[in-house]
């Protein structure tokens, strides 16, 4: 009996080894996304894991922790240092509080999905067959999820300098631009809409918390003289009042 139970192990230990292995078509996508990125991996299993979503691995059954969420993490934090010098150097004489609200903007679901979707980001992730179906490629978590996951990837196989040069083509541009002030405090102009027009009270309520510990998301609602006004998902929960007020920005001002 104790025989028979090592064998069981011994074959669920090789399953769980299996590795990814890509196909010709999915190989020639990979090279032609870093070839116009013009980034060039030491380590190839690390860019092909950043963009490998965990309902492939375990479609698969291939190791655990072959997924992207553990890059995703590091990504995160990465991204955050990376945009936190370049706002502090850039603008000298910005308040702790602003640089706090535009890094904010800047690092947020929607911002990071928008810029994973120019990159085409979308057409390369690894899926399982029921993520696939039910449009996994356009889902802006997802999206954003996986931008945090080239971007952990790039850090642990060249260093911040590489995650600067990336970013330098893609997001710094942007801050340059303004193409995130709109987007600092929309509480602030749902608040002065509010009180200009005399429409009511306001209030935020989470009515959600959903996801792991290391990937956490609040669900929140803003509330109009008891008239829910948006839905906002955000990474903390300020994020996830800044995308309720959005939301009911968009719903007031197209009335």
């Amino acid at each position: 009996m104790q025989q028979s139970s090592r064998k069981i192990r011994r074959r669920t230990s090789k399953r769980n080894e299996k590795r990814i292995q890509l196909t010709s078509a999915q190989r020639l996508k990979f090279e032609n996304m870093l070839g116009k990125l013009g980034v060039h991996f030491k380590n190839e299993r690390l860019i092909i894991q950043a963009f490998t979503h965990s309902s492939y691995v375990n479609e698969h059954r291939i190791r655990p922790f072959d997924d992207n969420e553990r890059l995703e993490f590091l990504g995160d934090a990465v991204l955050e240092l990376a945009v936190s010098q370049y706002l502090f150097k850039k603008f000298e004489t910005m308040s702790e509080g602003e640089m706090t609200k535009l890094r904010a903007a800047i690092v947020c679901e929607p911002s990071l999905a928008k810029i994973a979707i120019d990159l085409a980001f979308g057409d390369i992730v690894l899926l399982g067959k029921g993520e696939e179906m039910t449009g996994g490629r356009e889902r802006p978590a997802l999206l954003a999820d996986v931008f945090e996951s080239f971007v952990g990837a790039l850090y642990l196989d060249q260093g911040l300098e590489a995650v600067y040069d990336f970013l330098n083509e893609t997001i710094y541009p942007k801050i340059d631009e303004g193409a995130f002030s709109h987007m600092m405090d929309f509480k602030s102009q749902l608040q002065e809409f509010i009180q200009r027009d005399g429409l009511g009270m306001i209030q935020y309520h989470i009515v959600q918390e959903r996801g792991p510990a290391h990937a956490r998301e609040f669900v929140s609602e803003v509330i109009l003289n008891d008239n829910k006004l948006g839905l906002g998902i955000g990474r903390s929960k300020k994020e996830a009042e800044q995308q309720a007020a959005q939301k009911a920005l968009e719903k007031l001002t197209e009335k």
